[in-house]
């Protein structure tokens, strides 16, 4: 203990050094992963019109959503680069020769691997499902919303709130359609076919929430029923699209999914084993990526403190990348073997974090000898 005392200002100061470099892995792994939702979200400004608050909005909810997945690897990253700097500048040497060990060095990383353990394993069962489901609703909503962005002009359009809808003009930013064609099979006893020759989707608000119509203009209804015809002349006359109450009633996507889901999931007896399985999945899976932080983080301390590689931060950049890409590849082939097999969920979940404590090991040993 008195070592570790005498080790205080070497300790404090690698922490430190690597607070910095944490939260730069954290903005660099988020931006990277906004990227491949990059596509996606300028759909929703060209096509949709949608304004850039909301965007901005969605950037958020998805930042939080991927927060047990950017911990681990931020943490990976700091440790790299700090302890890859102290030893391509030969501070881990000096460190040495004042009688400090690999146990005394290890010990920031462990500190801040622990603290980020806590954190992950916090947005894993609580903020993640947040901010996945506010990123669901509002693209629930904003979809609903601009829901002519999804009927294309001279297409028969078979996504439209379980309509068949077809017109010869669409304006997306103003929600119009122009000389329109509706087959409504929503109630199979009596389908309408509907012609207008304008449309519009509007958005109607109440203390509920939002809404939306299709108001159709001057047109008529051909409804067949019990071999009857029937035959409608309108001005105007609205189909209602969605209410409120039905847009929040969406059901929640397994990520979306708190600790008290999963675990009112579990004991769900009525539940399909291959649902209760993959919640079983789900619940190990958030575990083991937020232990996957300590482990990073001891795994960071042996590729680091190498005194004889002096390949700077690319190196450490690309020894983080090769680390979790394998991590990732591994964890994936056990995920699909738990999910297609009848072996227990809990070993294989666990087992790449398994096989990547025994690398930490390995590591650790090779730099205490260098």
């Amino acid at each position: 203990m008195f070592g570790f005392w005498r080790a205080r200002l070497a300790i404090l100061y690698i922490l430190v050094e690597m607070v910095p470099s944490f939260i730069l892995g954290a903005t660099i792994f988020v931006f990277i992963l906004l990227i491949f939702q990059a596509l996606r979200l300028t759909e929703f400004v060209l096509v949709h019109g949608v304004k850039v608050e909301s965007i901005l909005n969605m950037i958020l909810y998805l930042s939080v959503s991927f927060l047990p997945i950017i911990l681990p690897m931020s943490l990976l990253f700091a440790v790299l680069l700090t302890y890859g700097r102290l030893s391509g500048d030969s501070e881990i040497v000096a460190m040495k020769s004042l009688g400090l060990n690999l146990k005394h060095l290890s010990v920031p990383a462990i500190a801040l691997g622990l603290i980020a353990t806590g954190i992950s394993a916090h947005a894993a069962y609580y903020l993640a499902p947040w901010g996945n489901r506010k990123f669901e609703v509002m693209i629930n909503e904003l979809s609903r919303l601009k829901a002519s962005a999804t009927i294309r002009e001279g297409i028969f359009s078979e996504g439209f709130f379980d309509m068949v809808v077809y017109a010869n003009n669409v304006d997306s930013k103003e929600g119009k359609l122009r000389k329109v064609f509706i087959f409504d099979e929503r109630d199979p006893k009596s389908p309408l076919t509907i012609i207008a020759r304008e449309g519009k989707v509007l958005q109607t608000q109440s203390r509920d929430g939002n809404a939306a119509l299709l108001r159709l203009l001057d047109g008529n209804i051909h409804r067949t029923a019990d071999a009857a015809y029937t035959k409608i002349n309108f001005d105007s006359y609205d189909i209602n699209l969605f209410a409120p109450v039905s847009m929040e009633e969406k059901q929640k996507s397994m990520l979306s999914h708190n600790l008290q889901d999963l675990q009112d999931g579990l004991k769900d007896t009525t539940l399909e084993a291959a649902q209760h399985r993959k919640l079983e999945i789900e619940i190990h899976r958030r575990a083991a990526l937020a232990v996957a932080c300590v482990i990073f983080a001891l795994l960071g301390v042996g590729f680091g403190t190498s005194t004889n590689r002096r390949s700077g931060r690319g190196g450490g950049f690309a020894i983080c990348l090769a680390i979790i890409v394998s991590y990732w590849l591994i964890y994936i082939i056990f995920e699909n073997l738990a999910k297609g097999s009848s072996t227990p969920v809990a070993p294989l979940v666990w087992l790449t974090n398994a096989l990547f404590l025994i690398a930490t090991f390995w590591s650790l040993r090779r730099a205490s000898r260098a």
